[in-house]
């Protein structure tokens, strides 16, 4: 599974946070989605995308809606991320994706009729040579726009549109769904082999207990502040830790092993669900500092033991699992 992509962008992607001041582009090839996650459905999609772009030297441009669509027109309902925007900008410009243009998307943008939306939008600010699009891709107000609206205004404004084919929109819808499950059921492994990597989230490292470093396993307790990110199920998980501003010695990995606890820690009758990582060979004070962390493996359910030192021995096990897996990854 790939970790590595994360800091090694070596194409500059401008991101456009504004849909008022974008620049004039270069035979544009425009796809729109909101690519939540980025996984192996959605690289197809930017594979073509740049496929088309390459042939007549165009600029590769996705669109994308902060916040989420159905968040802003089903208000109420709680809509829960594989990525946060700064994890998606980040995953789409390791892809060399040339333009992010992230429309801020409220109740007006929303109300726009599906004409407004390709005269007065599309076509105004992106000027496209070619637009890939689903066919059951839909917009405006009470998503009234579709394809066939899509071609007819081509033909009017002078630019052509290329369907992304059914198959592939289905395995997309089905693959996010399926990676949201697996998440939520312990399923990691599969989850991952949707995505095409690990799945990461990161958040800040807090004060917690102590307990972990009484047990002999001090844990990083991680508090997670964009509420609409997909936390995976309770459980204890093979993990693999990057720490902001943290350089790993010359010899090691970018990536520091260890194993993650995600629960209420029922042994020592907790209430509270946190989310705790014990880093391997790892004495550092990190209060404070951002922790990414990506999940690799589910071991086991969280469960709850009869003393402390009974906790303490499954967690002996935990570690020598997490290491075989290691082990196993390495000697692939």
């Amino acid at each position: 599974m790939v970790g590595a992509f994360r800091a090694y962008i070596c194409h500059f992607m401008q991101v456009h946070r504004s849909i008022h001041h974008l620049p004039k582009f270069r035979n544009s090839v425009v796809t729109i989605g909101t690519f939540d996650g980025v996984h192996l459905g959605h690289q197809q999609i930017i594979k073509q995308l740049k496929e088309e772009a390459e042939k007549i030297d165009g600029e590769t441009i996705i669109i994308t809606f902060h916040p989420h669509p159905r968040s802003v027109v089903k208000t109420g309902t709680p809509v829960y991320l594989l990525n946060t925007l700064e994890e998606k900008i980040s995953l789409l410009s390791s892809f060399g994706i040339d333009h992010l243009i992230v429309v801020p998307f409220d109740k007006a943008f929303s109300e726009q009729t599906p004409e407004e939306y390709v005269v007065n939008f599309l076509f105004e600010k992106c000027r496209p040579h070619t637009l890939i699009i689903g066919y059951d891709h839909h917009f405006g107000k009470n998503r009234a726009g579709d394809y066939h609206l899509l071609e007819r205004f081509g033909k009017e404004l002078g630019f052509t549109v290329k369907e992304i084919p059914e198959q592939l929109i289905n395995d997309i819808t089905i693959s996010s769904t399926r990676i949201r499950e697996a998440l939520l059921t312990g399923e990691i492994e599969t989850a991952n082999s949707y995505l095409g990597y690990n799945y990461f989230f990161e958040g800040m490292v807090v004060d917690g207990n102590k307990l972990g470093r009484t047990l002999g396993y001090p844990t990083a307790n991680i508090i997670i502040h964009d509420e609409d990110k997909l936390v995976p199920a309770n459980g204890i998980y093979v993990a693999e830790a990057e720490i902001a501003g943290f350089e790993p010695a010359a010899h090691s990995s970018q990536l520091l092993q260890g194993m993650m606890s995600i629960g209420i820690r029922p042994t020592v009758n907790g209430k509270d669900r946190t989310i705790e990582m014990n880093i391997f060979d790892f004495n550092e004070d990190i209060y404070g500092r951002i922790i990414k962390i990506f999940v690799c493996k589910y071991l086991r359910i969280e469960e709850k033991f009869n003393t402390l030192e009974e906790l303490v021995r499954q967690i002996d096990i935990d570690k020598q699992n997490s290491l075989q897996y290691f082990e196993n990854v390495k000697n692939k």
